[in-house]
């Protein structure tokens, strides 16, 4: 099989793959070649792929759309991490979310400026 992840602004993984484990509501699922073609909804978590050297890869994700046609594994997510094992994973997650965390808290910031700036212009204007 075919297994492609795509971010909004990149090609996250493009690879041959021979089995594909990955998480929906319903549960965990898995996908080998010969699966009945299929679409569904993910949930933030593993997605799991083993590789036709036999190398089983770990990739973190958050929602996503899952499409299996044919040969072709397609998955859609906002975020992707990859990792070298799941030690190596879980750091990488941790700092993505720090970071996620800290660009929220200076959006917010910022967001409360413009606010108070607004209102002040609305104030002045009036009197």
């Amino acid at each position: 099989m075919q297994l492609t992840v795509c971010l909004p602004q990149k090609i996250l993984i493009q690879t041959g793959v021979v089995k594909v484990t990955a998480e929906s509501a319903h549960g965990l699922f898995c996908l080998l070649p010969r699966h009945i073609d299929c679409l569904t909804v993910l949930v933030p978590g593993l997605l799991t792929y083993l590789t036709p050297e036999g190398s089983e890869k770990f990739l973190a994700i958050d929602e996503g759309i899952l499409v299996k046609c044919g040969e072709q594994v397609r998955v859609s997510t906002r975020h992707g991490i990859q990792g070298q094992d799941l030690l190596d994973l879980q750091r990488q997650v941790r700092q993505h979310f720090q970071t996620l965390d800290e660009q929220e808290r200076r959006t917010r910031a910022a967001l409360a400026k413009l606010e108070a700036g607004l209102v002040r212009h609305f104030i002045t204007d009036l009197s």
